[in-house]
């Protein structure tokens, strides 16, 4: 029974140590559910990757967050608490996206999960697509997130998982064909790499998102933002904390049984594009009609 004690004081003194660090205590997670693990993060100064980065930290994981601005993810850390920290580097380029990783494992000692969740796109027309727009997209949803999965995934933890955040839907993006494309992309590549690191039971799961509330979505024309939650079924933006919560999930040992398989966190976005209730089935009050059953006793 003194043992048994003596684990459960152990226990105890890390979910304090834990709560501690966190800047922010999780709303729905155990707050020693990653304890002691690594988790780098890429695109975590901003928006989605920063929230992902706060929620993992709150659940105990030492997260070092990647990007291009130092300003921002200094600032980002700040944020995060003192289980954060930063390392600047583009991850479009081999060398910096192999550095990246290894600053992870230099600061300690190990990485347990990489989050891939730096990407981007613009709004244009396909037929108006030039190369250079084209090459951009590619370079940096496509051959970034190459990069950086191939710098970790001989050095991540056995029993460890990769995550890459693309996008949703799956039947095709109206004014931004490149990085529908780019996404599929990278998808695929991901599928390819869950057979190859299965061995090491490493994870690797695309996890794809629909819209979210954002500080860079909120930055598009009005008409765009005002109108995105009407294309959701759901009727209405994702909130990002709930992207980070995918995230912790993916991140936790559930998100071994999902390697392989692309998790769609969109509202329902996936099966529908355009206003929503669809006009060919609403009634004049502009409600979706509800069809009369007859039971079988009735017949």
């Amino acid at each position: 029974m003194a043992e048994k004690g003596d684990r459960q004081g152990s226990w105890r003194l890390v979910v304090r140590r834990v709560r501690r660090l966190a800047a922010v205590p999780s709303a729905i997670f155990a707050p020693d559910l990653l304890a002691g693990r690594v988790v780098l993060i890429t695109g975590g100064g901003t928006n989605l990757g920063k929230a992902a980065a706060i929620e993992l930290a709150a659940c105990g994981a030492h997260v070092v967050i990647a990007g291009r601005r130092e300003e921002v993810l200094a600032e980002a850390v700040g944020e995060i608490g003192p289980l954060g920290s930063y390392v600047v580097g583009d991850i479009r380029e081999a060398d910096q996206a192999a550095r990246i990783v290894q600053t992870a494992i230099d600061r300690h000692g190990r990485l347990d999960t990489l989050v891939n969740s730096a990407g981007g796109q613009y709004f244009v027309p396909a037929e108006d697509i030039v190369a250079k727009g084209w090459g951009a997209v590619m370079r940096l949803n496509v051959e970034g997130t190459t990069r950086m999965i191939e710098a970790a995934a001989p050095v991540v933890e056995d029993g460890g998982s990769i995550v890459t955040v693309t996008v949703s839907p799956h039947h095709g993006m109206p004014a931004m064909a490149h990085t529908g494309a780019a996404r599929a992309a990278v998808e695929a590549i991901g599928l390819d790499y869950a057979a190859r690191l299965a061995p090491r039971d490493v994870a690797v799961v695309n996890a794809a998102i629909g819209r979210f509330d954002t500080e860079s979505l909120r930055k598009y024309p009005p008409n765009i933002f005002e109108g995105a939650a009407r294309t959701v079924p759901l009727q209405r933006l994702g909130h990002v904390d709930e992207f980070a919560w995918l995230i912790v999930l993916l991140a936790s040992p559930l998100g071994r049984a999902l390697s392989g398989s692309t998790v769609t966190l969109d509202g329902g976005a996936d099966n529908w594009f355009g206003p929503w209730p669809p006009a060919v089935i609403v009634d004049d009050e502009g409600d979706v009609p509800t069809e009369t059953r007859v039971r079988a006793s009735d017949g």
